[in-house]
């Protein structure tokens, strides 16, 4: 009988909100309650966290070196979300965005992206980030006085959240998707 063996494991997960972004938790349900009980036996673990109330991309997997490439902030790795506001977005949020802001508790974060993709009494952008400070996006959004109603995460890197995944659901990676996330750091 032919045995397979993958010393790693990658999930691509469509995290839902009201779930959290960790391995165990003692007050709520986890990403890893969500799996089948042979993935919650892989010693898998996101690599890097969403808000509860955030859905959207969120990577599993058991390979540390892999998360850490992800993860550092030197390696400068883009992430996208999908943002719905209260309030009109204007182009001197953009700009605000891209020169870098200091929240009111002194917290500095670096340029990022905002794109408008609808303006009104409710607002919907993209938003561009490298960092990922605590509630970053929604606290810059809130410094601008448009508070986020909705936010998910499209894109980590180059891989980005299948059409096809509902709000739950997951799968593996694809054999190109591992090869670009993986030897990606091989090209820093």
């Amino acid at each position: 009988e032919a045995l397979s063996y993958r010393r790693f494991t990658y999930v691509m997960f469509h995290k839902p909100a009201g779930v959290l972004s960790a391995t165990e938790d003692g007050r709520g349900e986890t990403v890893l309650d969500l799996l089948p009980k042979e993935y919650r036996k892989m010693g898998l673990f996101p690599v890097g966290r969403l808000d509860k109330d955030t859905e959207g991309l969120l990577l599993l997997t058991n390979d540390g070196e892999t998360a850490h490439e992800l993860l550092a902030p030197k390696k400068h790795v883009d992430k996208v979300y999908y943002t719905r506001v209260a309030g009109m977005l204007t182009q001197s949020d953009c700009d605000a965005f891209a020169a870098g802001m200091t929240l009111r508790d002194g917290l500095v974060c670096q340029s990022a992206g905002l794109e408008i993709l609808s303006a009104g009494q409710e607002s919907e952008a993209l938003v561009t980030i490298r960092e990922g400070k605590f509630h970053q996006i929604k606290r810059m959004l809130a410094k601008r006085g448009k508070p986020v109603l909705y936010l998910k995460r499209l894109q980590m890197g180059p891989l980005k959240l299948d059409d096809a995944l509902h709000i739950g659901e997951f799968r593996l990676l694809t054999p190109q998707e591992i090869e670009q996330i993986v030897h990606r750091q091989s090209d820093q």
